[in-house]
């Protein structure tokens, strides 16, 4: 096994390092004009060397289930603050929210409040009692006395879902950020990154995937604060000063705008009059032009130039708020403490760095706003960023510290996506091998050899359907595609989470028909909506059958209503055993007697 690993370590690390002699011959789109940044190149094999170096180095430390899931419960508390610090500090996160500050301005907060309130919820409701009940997945405390398999089936479902709508935005940020570093065709970047984060799944488990993500955190936390640091020294240090020449740069780029717009319609209207063939698409470009300048002529300190309607901004609302206590990759990370204490003490550890961190997005977010969309050279011949608006995080580093700080920021946002990935791959492929081939498939008639090859065998797969799902959602902003993962994650996830742990009358019948309710309507209603419908699938505007964007506050209030009322009319013998056990879940879950230790080697 460990010649294996050393093998395909060796194996990776080589088809790396042949990597810049190719690249130059499988560029396309607006990266053309990215020269090689060799800076940047070395620092990213590098990081990739290091982290292969800790996934052989976790792999010999992995010897059970309980290892691989959950790093044998021996993290401390600090430790698993960082590196749930390292899963929340996204590619959505970083790359993102800058984006969408650097596009819509002050109202680009709402996604950094919206992900930071959410724990509270998580301190004050979850964490404890989740490490007192649980052994490996939320699955295993949402079915504590409830029937095995169909609540495991239901809870590994939504788990599966929710991963792969994370996963989109974790990809589409890899493969953006690789295509801008090495000037790579993006679907070939795509494809490296799943290939990589599947090595570190199947080889080093969790406990690699914790420690990427605490050097990840602490690197990004670093490079954040001097980008921070960068940008208030070139306001000296005033944060007034930094939104109006914000808002001067933006008003100035919205009257240049306005005269394209005059002058295409000018250019429209003679053709129109002439009758010129190329009447219909210059009119096309002009009517697209007054769009422009329109949404840039939106004060960029004013509300509603991101959430316009006040539905969808309750529902994101709502969806950042308890989605947070329904995402598997978070919730697994506290069953890597040994105890609810350190778990308490994780959660506190990262509300800590996560708040900071996100302090920090705004002003990267507002910076790049004045020092990269005045410089030609980060644009493209038509006047867009080069790489999207995804990358303004990624250029503000070149313009604050130059090739090499713009080399360490590109490693470091590489690292993070790889991290997260990690993590949302290990969660995915942990609900099909403990959550339904183990528990439900096999009644818990099966060894941990055989649970852990299960586990890499879908960690394999998911590989391949985020691989696939990052080409086909190449143009979404990744922070909105994570939004999205939280209205399924508190529509379907946490109710039926929360209920079990602290509602008597909750039955499998309720449970089950509730959380599928959310999930199904959840998923749903964004296909219908004009994020999938009209972004992705193409379909003209206005054709949309769900007019919002965010469904939490649909499809979260029917997967509360229907686990209510389906378990307050369940008069079965079951349900009545099933409300007779709350009592000793809540003694458990409140005292932590007879849950599960740290593994000891």
């Amino acid at each position: 096994m460990h010649k294996l690993q050393k093998q395909l370590g060796c194996g990776v690390l080589l088809a790396f390092a042949s990597l810049p002699a190719w690249a130059s011959g499988s560029i396309d789109g607006p990266v053309t004009k990215q020269a090689m940044n060799w800076h940047a190149i070395i620092m990213f094999f590098l990081f990739v060397a290091f982290t292969l170096g800790v996934t052989y180095w976790a792999a010999s430390r992995t010897r059970s289930a309980k290892d691989f899931y959950s790093a044998g419960g021996g993290i401390t508390g600090f430790q698993n603050g960082l590196a749930i610090a390292g899963d929340y500090m996204s590619a959505a996160s970083f790359l993102g929210i800058s984006a969408l500050v650097f596009d819509t301005g002050y109202d680009g907060l709402i996604y950094s409040l919206g992900f930071l309130v959410g724990w509270p919820v998580i301190t004050f409701l979850v964490a404890e009692r989740l490490r007192n009940l649980g052994k490996y997945t939320f699955a295993d405390v949402a079915s504590y006395r409830l029937q095995q398999g169909p609540v495991r089936t239901f809870a590994a479902t939504g788990t599966l879902v929710v991963v792969a709508l994370y996963l989109i935005a974790q990809m589409v940020g890899a493969g953006k950020l690789i295509q801008l570093l090495f000037g790579m065709n993006y679907n070939t970047a795509v494809i490296m990154v799943g290939i990589l984060m599947v090595i570190y799944v199947i080889f080093g488990g969790m406990l690699a995937t914790t420690w990427v993500q605490i050097i990840k955190a602490v690197l990004l936390l670093s490079g954040a604060s001097f980008m921070a640091f960068m940008v208030l020294k070139h306001v000296n240090f005033s944060v007034e000063g930094m939104f109006a020449q914000a808002v001067h740069v933006k008003e100035a780029g919205a009257q240049l705008l306005a005269v394209k717009a005059t002058a295409a319609s000018d250019v429209a209207a003679q053709a129109v009059a002439n009758h010129s063939p190329d009447a219909a698409s210059l009119l096309e470009k002009a009517s697209d032009a007054a769009k422009a300048a329109a949404k840039a002529a939106k004060n960029i300190m004013a509300p509603g130039g991101l959430v316009s309607n006040p539905i969808d901004a309750i529902s994101l609302g709502l969806a950042l708020m308890f989605g947070t206590a329904g995402l598997p990759h978070i919730l697994m990370r506290f069953f890597t403490v040994k105890d609810a204490q350190a778990a308490r003490k994780s959660v506190f550890v990262a509300t800590g760095f996560i708040g900071y961190f996100y302090i920090l997005t705004f002003i990267i977010g507002f910076g790049a706003i004045m020092l990269v969309s005045t410089d030609p050279s980060y644009k493209d011949a038509a006047g867009k960023l080069l790489g999207g608006s995804n990358m303004a995080a990624v250029h503000l580093a070149h313009a604050v510290g130059g090739d090499l700080f713009l080399g360490f920021i590109s490693a470091v946002a590489f690292a993070t996506i790889l991290a997260v990935v990690s993590g949302l791959t290990l969660s995915g492929a942990s609900a099909v091998s403990h959550d339904l081939y183990a528990s439900v498939w096999r009644h818990g008639r099966v060894d941990e050899a055989t649970e852990i090859r299960v586990s890499k065998y879908a960690t394999v797969a998911l590989g391949v359907v985020a691989i696939l799902l990052g080409i086909m959602f190449e143009k979404q902003n990744i922070a909105f595609m994570v939004g999205l993962a939280f209205s399924i994650a508190a529509s379907a996830n946490f109710p039926v989470l929360f209920l079990s742990m602290f509602w008597k009358g909750l039955s499998t019948r309720g449970a089950v028909i509730g959380g599928y309710s959310g999930l199904i309507c959840a998923v749903v209603l964004i296909i219908l909506g004009p994020a999938v419908w009209v972004d992705t699938l193409g379909h003209a505007k206005g054709s949309e059958l769900f007019p919002y964007k965010n469904p939490a506050i649909f499809s979260m209030t029917l997967a509360f209503l229907m686990t209510w009322i389906f378990s307050v009319t369940d008069k079965s013998a079951q349900a009545d055993s099933e409300r007779a056990q709350f009592l000793p879940q809540f003694i458990r879950s409140m005292t932590g007697v007879g849950a599960e230790g740290a593994s000891k080697h």
